[in-house]
């Protein structure tokens, strides 16, 4: 079966290349060099506005405001050490009665 398969690949590779080989290596070479030669181009629009390598061009100014400023404790009372949170949630112990 796999014999098959790979004698039908082959055989239509073989028309694929026939036919749009040259076609598909001349699209290939007019690509890579439009790619290439595109980054060598001079931007021919205008900017609009204030030029953003220019250091002296006026900008909005920048502001900043805290996330965390408004905030207070809402904590009742002052916090306890670990220990005496424990000791207060441990359940007392039972007897063991049989």
């Amino acid at each position: 079966m796999s014999a098959q398969i790979g004698a039908i690949v082959a055989a239509v590779g073989s028309v694929v290349r026939g036919i749009f080989g040259k076609r598909l290596v001349t699209f290939a070479g007019i690509a890579v060099a439009s790619i290439t030669l595109g980054g060598c181009t001079v931007p021919t629009a205008s900017l609009v506005g204030a030029d953003p390598a220019d250091p002296g061009a006026k900008v909005a100014g920048v502001g900043y405001r805290s996330t965390v400023a408004p905030y207070s404790s809402l904590r009742p009372t002052t916090p306890v050490g670990w220990k005496e949170q424990n000791q207060s949630v441990t359940p007392s112990p039972k007897s063991h009665e049989h």
